[in-house]
């Protein structure tokens, strides 16, 4: 199978990390794709640097693009949906605070060639950002127990499902264009109203079986909630936003 992919990022006052990201992206084992900046109304020089980082590293090709509406699900469906309008056959996401591994690219296409349409990746704690052990280890085992906890909660139970659920974290996965579109996208939503990643892999499971888990596909995914807020909140605030802080957007 041959197709454009395109990687959307979307991001939000991320000047201090987005470049650590982007050079994951450049360093990828295979480059032939093309990255889109999905900039939500920054108020610091995120667009300044991706901008100098394209300038200075111009394979893959990073295009910057605003929307303003507050919110990971309508940065990323707009992000998304310019993908698609350019051409793209494949679009994947991640966030701009994530480390995707050297072969994340390469595996993501391998995932589609084996028939899939929905490539769900595997998120592991980054190790760089002064978070204990103890504390990364309980997030990974947390991530497990709800990838199977997510198979049975009635919320993803109904007869209009026709497979099981699979956990899809929105900053490691990946979409054929034509499927994104019939599933009517990620709901363009703030983060603090829903989780838009189990929304779009809810609406898959009413079009096709063509989804699964490719643990081979890796992204670090950032721990800073686990510093600003301690691990039994930040389990909290993604356990259906039990926790809710009055400041959502850490950096």
């Amino acid at each position: 199978m041959t197709g454009a992919l395109w990687v959307v990022i979307p991001a939000f006052d991320e000047a201090r990390g987005i470049g650590a990201t982007l050079a994951a992206l450049a360093t990828q084992r295979d480059t032939d794709f093309t990255i889109v900046v999905v900039d939500n109304n920054s108020s610091d020089d995120t667009v300044d640097v991706v901008r100098a980082f394209a300038a200075a590293h111009p394979v893959p090709p990073i295009e910057v693009i605003t929307e303003k509406q507050k919110g990971t699900g309508a940065a990323a469906d707009t992000g998304m949906r310019h993908a698609i309008a350019q051409g793209a056959t494949w679009v994947a996401r991640t966030d701009a605070d994530c480390l995707p591994t050297p072969d994340w690219t390469q595996r993501i296409k391998a995932g589609f060639d084996s028939g899939l349409r929905l490539v769900s990746g595997q998120l592991i704690p980054r190790t760089d950002e002064g978070v204990s052990w103890l504390d990364r280890t309980i997030i990974r085992v947390a991530l497990e127990v709800a990838s199977t906890f997510g198979k049975v909660r009635s919320g993803n139970r109904d007869p209009k499902y026709l497979g099981p659920y699979v956990m899809t974290p929105g900053c490691n996965m990946a979409i054929t264009a034509e499927l994104y579109l019939a599933a009517g996208g990620f709901p363009r939503t703030a983060i603090e109203d829903l989780h838009e990643d189990r929304a779009l892999v809810n609406a898959v499971r009413t079009i096709t079986t063509d989804y699964g888990l490719r643990r081979d596909v890796r992204v670090y995914g950032s721990n800073r909630r686990v510093r600003a807020w301690g691990i039994r909140k930040t389990l909290a605030w993604y356990a259906d936003h039990r926790y809710r802080p009055e400041v959502v957007d850490i950096r």
